[in-house]
């Protein structure tokens, strides 16, 4: 079961989906609502809904940003980034489901920032948010230089390509064992323990011992895509 973490309570993100899968409020319900039809009642609530929280990511040519969704209308969103988004001028907002809408930044304060649709979107999908197969946490697709220093004292020079609450991915020319324990750290990113789950074609898959808050890593992953092409690492000698 996929909880979303550190953004209020925690809580199992099906709560989520039950509540808002209903019909999201936009204020109140209208007092005639039983005897509404659905496209009525729809057409009413069209201008809009507030999400009590949905998990996506901002896709930019600067690289890829975990957000909050708070409130959806049919001509856009508002969203909680966790720190200031870098300029960009190409960004979509990937949901849970895999679907991506291409998006135009209106306004933006501090930490929350609200865009406009590009193209027209089906609203009700937004807020049902339909998927196949059972959602997995968001990975962020990136290439940040890092350190993994094994338990008998190798250190070697890796990069982060995929970064998750839960995992990484990473590239190496070293050779890790299936279930070794690592330890992995870069600028922006703490030392953080974790074992090797897979390894194909000079790529592993880390799972990390402890997962991280949600908001703690939007703010990793914005330091590491704004720190890794001015900030090279050094490996140590082996």
């Amino acid at each position: 079961m996929l909880v979303l973490q550190g953004f209020g309570h925690e809580r199992p993100a099906s709560q989520f989906g039950d509540r808002m899968q209903n019909a999201l409020k936009i204020g109140a319900m209208p007092h005639d609502a039983a005897l509404t039809s659905r496209s009525e009642l729809e057409q009413r609530l069209a201008n809009r809904y507030t999400l009590l929280i949905r998990a996506a990511k901002l896709v930019t040519e600067r690289g890829e940003y975990l957000c909050i969704i708070r409130d959806v209308s049919e001509t856009g969103i508002s969203v909680r980034t966790f720190h200031p988004l870098p300029d960009a001028y190409r960004i979509q907002v990937e949901l849970q489901n895999g679907d991506a809408h291409k998006v135009e930044l209106v306004w933006q304060d501090d930490d929350r920032a609200g865009f406009r649709f590009k193209d027209q979107v089906d609203i009700m999908r937004i807020i049902e948010s339909p998927c196949r197969f059972a959602k997995r946490a968001i990975r962020l697709n990136l290439a940040a230089e890092a350190l993994v220093t094994t338990l008998d004292g190798r250190n070697e020079t890796a990069t982060i390509t995929d970064l998750s609450q839960q995992g990484a991915k990473i590239t190496c020319s070293c050779r890790l064992a299936i279930e070794e324990q690592v330890k992995i750290s870069a600028p922006g990113l703490p030392e953080t323990h974790a074992k090797v789950r897979w390894r194909k074609d000079g790529a592993y898959g880390l799972i990390f011992e402890d997962t991280y808050q949600y908001g703690d890593l939007a703010r990793i992953v914005e330091r590491l895509q704004r720190t890794e092409r001015d900030t090279p690492v050094q490996p140590r000698t082996c």
